[in-house]
């Protein structure tokens, strides 16, 4: 109901004598005049994935229908009220969207369409390069380089011309580099990858950054640079660092800068997602599955206060199983527990 406006009141005439209970009775009348209206109905409150408030001000697109988003809303209406006010640590800020392995068209144009709409960045992960991640599981990627081109071509189509920033094929070049693709398959990859650094620099907003690694990873950067130039890393806007991993931000940062200057000043994107805590010790391929006891890192922006670092990133989405290790879901699946540890356990 619309506020109701005050009545205009009567200018109260001079009072006789024999007048006493007239006055009165104006005095009350003109009181009640001056009464403020009732309020009308308060605007709703922001819900997940309201960018103007819970991102502080960050430049990337907040989805307001992801995975976090709609456990918030599923944990308010069983009454975990706490729960979903400690989950919109993740639900209100941005995370990447990965192309999907088979049609990437239709998820990356529905997020375009709400990025636009915002005025805000997109942020995406390429992630289907043939024979990808080993071929452990889960295994994937295009069935082969004819495959290939036309999934990244689908995936640059429907970008267009919005602004967004692409991670460019996790642990591609780092897994060329440390001996898991074959001799034969090695050269092929590096090809496909600079052929899809220039296929996504047509599209005159899109800034794409090769994937890198982590410092744990390839613990030399030098052995890095010729790859990345093979994979294109001349034409791209930089590469990227910590892509899933758990590495604290000041030794990738320290990393990234050494890698920057043996590639002539390279800029490169931190993934802050689950670092909060660092990486849990022991062998690294187990202590990088499902880590517990892991926090949400800095959140995502692009005023980091470093010249060579663009952004900060959540590439790999917080709460997002690494795969059926420690009791967890397959590689992928939004695991609502993980998802609370690592806010509950976030500085910010």
């Amino acid at each position: 109901m619309p506020p109701v406006a005050p009545r205009p009141c009567p200018r109260p005439r001079r009072p006789r004598p024999a007048a006493v209970l007239g006055l009165l009775l104006l005095l009350a009348a003109a009181a009640a005049c001056t009464t403020p209206p009732e309020p009308g109905p308060r605007p709703p409150a922001a819900g997940p994935g309201a960018p103007a408030a819970a991102d502080g001000g960050s430049a990337f697109w907040v989805d307001p229908d992801g995975d976090a988003a709609r456990q918030v809303v599923a944990w308010e209406a069983r009454g975990r009220y706490d729960d979903a006010q400690v989950l919109r640590r993740i639900a209100d800020r941005p995370v990447a969207v990965w192309g999907r392995p088979g049609d990437p068209g239709p998820g990356i144009r529905r997020a375009r369409a709400g990025a636009k709409a915002a005025g805000r960045t997109l942020v995406l992960a390429a992630h289907n390069i043939p024979h990808r991640d080993c071929g452990l599981r889960p295994a994937g990627g295009a069935a082969d380089a004819r495959a290939y081109r036309g999934w990244i071509g689908a995936f640059a189509d429907a970008i267009g011309d919005a602004r967004a920033l692409v991670v460019l094929e996790p642990h591609a070049v780092a897994h060329a580099v440390d001996g898991c693709v074959r001799d034969g398959q090695r050269a092929e990859r590096y090809r496909l990858l600079s052929e899809a650094v220039d296929r996504l620099k047509r599209n005159r907003n899109t800034k794409v950054y090769l994937d890198a690694g982590d410092p744990a990873w390839i613990r030399d950067p030098a052995d890095l640079v010729g790859p990345l130039r093979e994979a294109g890393l001349d034409r791209a806007d930089g590469f990227a660092l910590n892509v899933s991993g758990f590495q604290p931000d000041a030794a990738v940062r320290a990393y990234g800068t050494e890698l920057s200057r043996a590639t002539k000043g390279r800029h490169f994107v931190i993934d802050t997602g689950r670092n909060g805590a660092g990486p849990l010790p022991g062998d690294r391929t187990r202590a990088s599955c499902n880590p517990p006891g892991r926090a949400l890192g800095t959140p995502p922006t692009d005023r980091t206060g470093d010249p060579l670092v663009d952004a900060y990133l959540w590439v790999k989405r917080p709460g997002e199983s690494d795969g059926t290790c420690r009791g967890g879901p397959a590689a992928g699946t939004w695991w609502p527990e993980q998802a609370l540890g690592l806010a509950r356990r976030a500085r910010d």
